[in-house]
């Protein structure tokens, strides 16, 4: 059937937006019959809605504290019943079973509900809807004569659909409106699953399940002849990049949003002050911490300002207006921006470069506490994120010399940038500052050649960082033949002595951390 007119509604939401509105228009329109139950018939009616109790329809009272109200057959057989075959339509007028052309469901918000602090198990299980789903599920199982709605989104269109077709709804609308409901009946039971097996109890249980929605389609991929799109998480949380806010520019592409994803994971390394990163193919070639936002940029853009051209940058404080002049004089081009937020002066300055992309967080949030994944061939790698509480009173100092406080202080800017550098990686670092980073290289060494050329005079009293052991002291000496005066790294290679050793001949300190941090 393409066509069928709606004469009765059963009318049972939780989110009560427009909902008497639509239900008056039914009924005043289009002579509809308003079924309903509970708190929403007691709101329809307040409305001045005509509503017919739930009760009534069943002859059979509500009861359970609610838990039993719409599990009848004078309900399901009327949202059941196939219409074009003689049996059905017999057995429901021998049961006195009436026809139900129209749900309007929405469920109890249970994921909201398990979202509070301190909600108790009684708590999540009272708001598991049943007859909520069951009633979706009937309905949008017989679109063909039902037609089913749960979002007051789609209030006005039906309307309008309506008014066209003298009462009646489409059947592509019933197909589309039903296959809505199973989407949102298979992710609100995936929530209850996940919720009552203690999915979060254990970082990666037997069986996995992610749910996703769509950010928006994206122009292509990596290359212009891969298709791709961008996904958030439905439980992600405030301050990530999946929760920004675009304020201006052009669409996101798939390597803005890795790139942008680098910086801002990189500069939230830094919680004692004011910092900038300025990310290129996703390894930060500038970094920088100083007494004021602005400062901070400029710093990190001294850092590699031939590479910073055409970057990402973000910056873990509020962007003033003096910081974006400092990007205008320097003329350099940027691809995205993103900070918690930005003074008016500073948008206003944004905005005469229209297709610069910014991006506000609306906050900082700490490094950690999510997990990684990475699609391979069939399958997916996941992780739990690389932050750990890395105190340097359990350090390690390898060397007959220990760095001073003031080398000390450096070297630990240093680790927390080298962390955001892909491996291979070696990062000299000199008034907390990045002034070489030699990133993603095959072996180490070439990764230390690459640090101390991005450097040159600017390495000479500069402390480097390594983000795992350096295996031969072929690194070590490369830095330390450019002026480099202490090395922070893991440390735990068979060949620590060797390279201890060699350290201690260039009067070079070297300290352990114990962490490794790989970045492929």
């Amino acid at each position: 059937m393409d066509l069928v007119s709606i004469k009765r509604a059963l009318v049972s939401v939780t989110d009560k937006t427009g909902v008497a509105e639509f239900a008056r228009a039914l009924q005043d329109e289009f002579g509809v019959e308003i079924v309903s139950t509970g708190g929403t018939a007691k709101a329809l009616a307040e409305a001045g809605v005509d509503v017919r109790p739930i009760d009534d329809l069943t002859g059979f009272p509500e009861m359970m504290d609610g838990r039993v109200k719409t599990l009848h057959p004078r309900v399901h057989g009327g949202l059941l019943a196939r219409r074009d075959v003689p049996e059905h339509m017999a057995q429901a007028a021998e049961h006195e079973i009436g026809m139900i052309d129209m749900v309007v469901v929405n469920l109890y918000a249970f994921e909201k509900t398990v979202a509070r602090e301190g909600v108790t198990l009684e708590e999540a299980i009272e708001n598991i809807d049943i007859g909520g789903p069951s009633m979706l599920r009937s309905a949008a199982k017989n679109f063909d004569a039902v037609t089913v709605v749960t979002d007051p989104g789609c209030y006005a269109s039906i309307l309008a659909e309506m008014r066209e077709t003298d009462g009646a709804t489409r059947y592509d609308t019933r197909k589309a409106l039903a296959t809505e409901v199973f989407r949102l009946t298979s992710a609100y039971d995936s929530a209850i699953w996940m919720y009552l097996s203690d999915y979060r109890a254990t970082p990666f249980p037997h069986e996995a399940r992610f749910r996703l929605e769509k950010v928006q389609d994206l122009r292509y991929g990596e290359n212009p002849h891969q298709q791709a799109a961008f996904y958030r998480f439905v439980d992600s949380k405030e301050h990530t990049l999946a929760r920004a806010e675009q304020l201006q520019g052009k669409e996101l592409s798939y390597n803005n949003i890795l790139d942008t994803d680098a910086a801002w994971t990189a500069v939230r390394e830094f919680t004692d002050g004011p910092a900038c990163v300025i990310v290129k193919h996703m390894n930060p070639c500038g970094t920088a911490v100083a007494e004021d936002i602005t400062t901070a940029y400029v710093r990190a853009h001294e850092g590699d300002p031939v590479s910073a051209y055409g970057g990402v940058m973000a910056f873990n404080r509020p962007v003033p207006g003096e910081l974006v002049r400092a990007i205008f004089d320097n003329g350099q081009f940027v691809e995205v921006m993103i900070a918690p937020s930005y003074e008016p002066e500073a948008l206003e300055l944004l905005a005469t470069k229209a297709n610069l992309r910014v991006l506000a967080t609306g906050g900082v949030r700490p490094v950690g506490g999510h997990y990684e994944s990475r699609a391979v061939e069939g399958g997916m790698l996941a992780q739990t994120s690389d932050a750990v509480a890395e105190d340097p009173a359990t350090f390690t100092v390898a060397t007959d010399r220990a760095p001073s406080a003031e080398e000390m202080e450096q070297l630990l800017f240093a680790w927390k940038v080298a962390k955001s550098v892909k491996s291979n990686a070696i990062l000299l670092a000199k008034d907390f500052q990045s002034v070489g980073v030699g990133a993603g290289q095959m072996s180490r060494v070439d990764s230390a050649r690459i640090a101390v050329e991005k450097a040159g005079d600017r390495a000479s009293g500069a402390v480097a960082a390594s983000d795992a052991f350096m295996p031969f002291p072929d690194a070590l000496e490369v830095c330390a033949a450019a002026g480099v005066t202490a090395v922070i790294q893991p440390g735990g290679s068979i060949r620590d002595d060797e390279v201890i050793a060699r350290a201690n001949a260039l009067g070079v300190a070297m300290v352990f951390t114990g962490h490794r941090h790989f970045r492929h």
